[in-house]
């Protein structure tokens, strides 16, 4: 069970429309064929484009992934910046193909149930966390920790922990008794949600909420953990402060996130959201068709319309 005294509620409506989404994610890598092995070889995104040292990487010619081979170092453990990026599959069966190409090539990778989702946890050769995600929303619902609930609860009405590890003999059963094995993710694939290191829960909350405008989901300050989104679970954005209090932007050189995307639907929810981040004193950097703001742990997010 949670303890109660120890949950903040914070849930709220979302003042982003519902419609808003998580556009590309732009990550620092140090070597292309390092990368390429992980991000397209096991994750199974195409590369849709190469320019210089930028590799733009999707599914369905939707460009999910930037890697940028700037970076002279790995991820520099104990920082701020990326937990992981979560990309959503639209079926268990991409699920389980993609779990068949991380074995094939001996990748590390940790299956999760979730109960709401089932997650497939690994890393690339520099660091950068991975999630690979199958949302099943109907197998029950996210606990209440203000009720004194367990994080999740099944339809039949029994508790479920949220870190159970996944069936792998029953997902690799859904490729049949003669599977074909596919190399790539396909269309419909999607960023589903960004997982951040953030210096404090209430500050992170804060600004995410009340600032950016997702709805506050839940905030365990015990086990050090926010969600907000929309009107929907899983959360559009996660926080933890698992790099512990002394945690920094990490050194220049860096692999890891250089910035986020959130796409708004109209040019009047954008333009609420630029008086939101003046209002609050928020960094705001416009660019060529984007506008750049900064958490206040330095996270970069870059704000765009929808094409």
């Amino acid at each position: 069970m949670i303890d109660t005294s120890v949950q903040t509620n914070v849930r709220s409506m979302p003042v982003l429309p519902l419609s808003t989404t998580l556009g590309p994610v732009h990550l620092a890598v140090t070597d292309r064929t390092k990368a390429l092995a992980i991000w397209q070889d096991v994750v199974g995104l195409d590369l849709i484009a190469e320019e210089g040292n930028r590799l733009s990487l999707g599914a369905g010619g939707k460009i999910l992934i930037v890697l940028e081979t700037s970076a002279n170092r790995p991820v520099a453990p104990r920082s701020l910046g990326l937990y992981h990026v979560a990309i959503h599959v639209p079926t268990r069966h991409e699920l389980a193909q993609m779990a068949v190409r991380a074995l094939q090539r001996n990748i590390r990778i940790a299956p999760t149930d979730h109960l709401v989702s089932e997650a497939i946890y690994l890393w690339d050769l520099d660091g950068n966390g991975i999630e690979i995600t199958f949302e099943t929303p109907w197998r029950g619902t996210l606990g209440d920790p203000d009720k004194g609930e367990t994080y999740a609860i099944a339809a039949d009405g029994k508790p479920h922990s949220g870190r159970e590890p996944i069936d792998l003999d029953g997902l690799l059963g859904e490729l049949g008794p003669q599977p074909v094995l596919t190399p790539r993710m396909p269309e419909g694939t999607r960023i589903g949600h960004v997982h951040l290191h953030v210096r404090d829960l209430h500050e992170a909350m804060g600004f995410y909420r009340d600032v950016i405008g997702f709805a506050g989901f839940l905030m365990i300050d015990s086990f050090g953990m926010g969600d907000v989104g929309l009107d929907y679970m899983p959360h559009s954005l996660a926080f933890n402060i698992w790099s512990g209090p002394q945690a920094t932007q990490p050194p220049a050189g860096s692999a890891g996130m250089q910035w986020l995307t959130i796409v708004l639907p109209e040019a009047e929810s954008l333009a609420g959201l630029h008086q939101r981040l003046a209002t609050a004193g928020a960094s705001v950097t416009p660019g060529d068709g984007w506008t750049e703001t900064q958490d206040p742990s330095g996270n970069r997010i870059r704000l765009v319309l929808a094409a």
